[in-house]
């Protein structure tokens, strides 16, 4: 066993633990203040046919969308949690989507083989990054999952840098009760990592910071 592997199965039970009821209200919830998912799934434009992973696809809200938008798209999820993924499987049967590729993973090792693919041309990881112990771990496993050309698209709440100081710490207090850390150096992380493989990234903040969103894109086989 790995020295990470008691750290992912702790994971695993806690978000487990947490979702197991939470999942039947999640996404009536989480609407009120996840901001900046749906502008993500607006900008992924896959061309027809191309693979799209969810990481962290939690109850299939996304992927659903995703598939609605983009019906050509094939489309796969991986999340840590059986519990969310039962919701998700639910929810994507009902929608006519029963062809989506569903796995339990860990976000941070995960790879493509497990979907009998050598990678994916879009990858979304929307509000997970902030729910992730070893987020960077996660992002390095996306980046290496990308099919050459692909793109890695990032949704998760900034530092609310536009608003008062009162506001910004009832927040990230509020969060922290539900195991949830902005990371504050993501942006920065993501720099890094473009900068190191010759990657073209674009980032924006929305509401004042209250939200961040990215995309990495991954250079094609000509090196464009």
């Amino acid at each position: 066993m790995s020295a990470a592997q008691p750290l992912e199965n702790n994971h695993a039970r806690l978000m487990d633990q947490m979702y197991r009821y939470q999942r039947y209200i999640y996404d009536f919830t989480r609407k009120y203040y996840l901001f900046g998912r749906d502008t993500l799934i607006r900008e992924l434009n896959p061309p027809s046919g191309a693979s799209v992973l969810e990481v962290g696809c939690g109850t299939g809200r996304n992927l659903a969308m995703i598939g609605e938008l983009y019906p050509d798209a094939r489309l796969f999820g991986l999340d840590i949690s059986a519990e969310m993924l039962a919701t998700a499987r639910t929810k994507l049967r009902r929608q006519g989507r029963s062809d989506v590729t569903l796995r339990v993973a860990d976000a941070t090792n995960f790879a493509p083989a497990a979907f009998d693919l050598p990678g994916f041309d879009r990858i979304v990881i929307s509000y997970a990054l902030s729910m992730i112990p070893e987020w960077e771990r996660s992002l390095d496993a996306a980046i290496g999952a990308l099919n050459p050309g692909g793109s890695l698209h990032i949704a998760d709440f900034g530092q609310q840098e536009g608003w008062p100081g009162g506001f910004r710490r009832l927040l990230q207090a509020w969060l922290r009760r539900f195991h949830v850390t902005p990371r504050e150096v993501l942006f920065d992380v993501l720099h890094d990592k473009a900068d190191r493989n010759g990657a073209v990234l674009e980032l924006k903040s929305i509401g004042r910071g209250y939200a961040w969103l990215a995309v990495y894109r991954r250079p094609d086989r000509n090196g464009a």
